[in-house]
């Protein structure tokens, strides 16, 4: 099934995002945990491809078997780091023979010791080679409530983004941010630029105090005062800190409900007592 198909239903579309173990990891380190998420019959789950590809194999293997073991659609990420036209085009090919239905289409990041020139493919290119196929995939891709940390403005980051959704693309994830008025603020700018495509909100349940000090300085999420205030609180107390997180993160999703959001998108990372904790306060699922 093609994700766009899911938005069609009257309520939020609901996806976990998980991540394939590396390299050296054996796949019976996620099995659980995957088999635990999909039993919670999300609508879909998103599979995380690792820097510079260093898990594009696994990263189709766990979507592969998330679709045909557990009956749940899969949405494979993709990136172009690293790879050449020919390159990419033999990834869809794969991604095709597989039976895989959709794809996130993502520029990546350079590679640790990279450069620039290793990134050949802005996301908007990977979609208009996708488009090629004439239909073969449903193309989700990526926005930011704060902005790209690597955009120029606002407006530049806009301009981007307004670019992959003409070129093809279906829908849009946004990465994590904590602060519902500026999702709402992102929201209007989007729909006043003209773009229709349904907007799935990130949200990253806080489960600890240096997991999200660490990712947000990455992407650039603000937190806000509230929960700067739980962590302090909990900053000694992991069990207490992951009971709070939860709490937040169901109220953010219940608020973005109320306004009408098309879809909620939950980072997992992996551990289904986050999502689970989610599901019971905010009753997106009978558990």
């Amino acid at each position: 099934m093609k994700i766009y198909e899911l938005f069609k239903q009257k309520r939020p579309v609901l996806s976990f995002e998980v991540f394939p173990p590396k390299p050296s990891l054996s796949f019976d380190s996620v099995f659980e945990s995957v088999s635990t998420l999909a039993s919670y019959k999300p609508d879909y789950v998103s599979v995380t491809y690792g820097a510079a590809g260093s898990t594009r194999g696994r990263t189709l293997d766990l979507a592969q078997m998330i679709k045909i073991k557990y009956g749940v659609e899969a949405l494979a990420h993709t990136t172009g780091v690293l790879l050449d036209e020919v390159q990419l085009d033999k990834l869809l090919d794969e991604i095709d023979i597989r039976g895989l239905d959709n794809i996130l289409a993502l520029r990546g990041d350079v590679p640790q010791g990279g450069s620039d020139a290793d990134l050949k493919f802005h996301a908007s290119d990977i979609v208009r080679l996708i488009r090629k196929r004439e239909g073969r995939f449903c193309i989700g891709v990526a926005a930011f409530p704060e902005c790209h940390p690597q955009s120029k403005s606002v407006e530049d980051d806009l301009k981007y983004l307004k670019q992959k959704l003409d070129t093809g693309a279906d829908f849009m994830v946004t990465q994590m941010c904590f602060d519902n008025e500026l999702i709402l603020r992102f929201r209007d700018r989007v729909r006043q630029l003209g773009i229709t495509q349904p907007m799935t909100i990130g949200i990253m349940p806080v489960f600890a105090v240096g997991q999200i000090a660490h990712i947000s300085s990455m992407c650039g999420a603000v937190i806000p005062d509230e929960l700067k205030q739980t962590m302090e609180k909990y900053s000694d107390d992991s069990a207490s800190m992951l009971k709070a997180g939860i709490e937040f993160a169901s109220k953010q999703i219940t608020d973005l409900i109320a306004q009408d959001f098309e879809g909620i998108h939950i980072y997992t990372m992996n551990r289904p007592e986050l999502a689970h904790g989610i599901l019971v306060q905010t009753g997106l699922r009978n558990l």
